[in-house]
């Protein structure tokens, strides 16, 4: 079964996509890093992460995510983020490379766990601030460069997926996929 990736800048609409893509039938795996943020700001921590530790916490929950059991009829399995977006937030934030995601990186690269093609979710020209997502636009297209940059450094391709209407966006996904899976 392939695994394909949604990344790009924070506020692109890779959740809505993921969304739409469920909707044709396809299992989909959400954000890690915006579940644990939810949680831990539940618990009365408002910026978690500040701590180094929550890049440990996200590849541990991204890890349990991709190997729970996927229907055997399911040819693809998308996923809203991956390690290598780890590794570009662990960066941006400037936190340190940690031994876990560092094995998790070598993991993916090594048993090709995602396929090579990755979907660059393009901005669509604004983003919306959260309680997760505290970015302005500009630094949201800092951050989209630091993740095309290390899906590059690590081999993968990145494949544009221009601003449009979600429905549009979902369909050239699964046109993708449907020809290369």
């Amino acid at each position: 079964m392939s695994r394909f990736i949604l990344t790009g800048a924070p506020g692109s609409g890779k959740t809505s996509i993921l969304h739409a893509l469920r909707d044709r039938g396809y299992p989909v795996v959400g954000e890690a890093a915006t579940e644990i943020i939810s949680s831990r700001q539940s618990r009365g921590n408002d910026e978690p992460w500040t701590d180094p530790v929550f890049i440990d916490d996200i590849i541990g929950l991204q890890r349990s995510r991709q190997s729970r059991p996927v229907p055997s009829r399911a040819r693809a399995q998308i996923y809203d983020r991956s390690p290598v977006c780890t590794l570009a937030l662990a960066h941006y934030l400037r936190h340190p490379v940690s031994r876990s995601l560092a094995d998790e990186i070598e993991r993916i690269t090594r048993e090709r766990v995602y396929e090579r093609r990755v979907f660059l979710i393009r901005p669509i020209g604004f983003c919306e601030p959260t309680a997760a997502r505290r970015i302005s636009y500009e630094e949201s297209l800092t951050f989209e460069r630091c993740h095309a940059e290390e899906y590059a450094r690590l081999g993968f391709d990145l494949v544009e997926v221009p601003a449009a209407e979600i429905d549009e966006r979902a369909a050239l996904i699964d046109a993708c996929i449907r020809a290369w899976a």
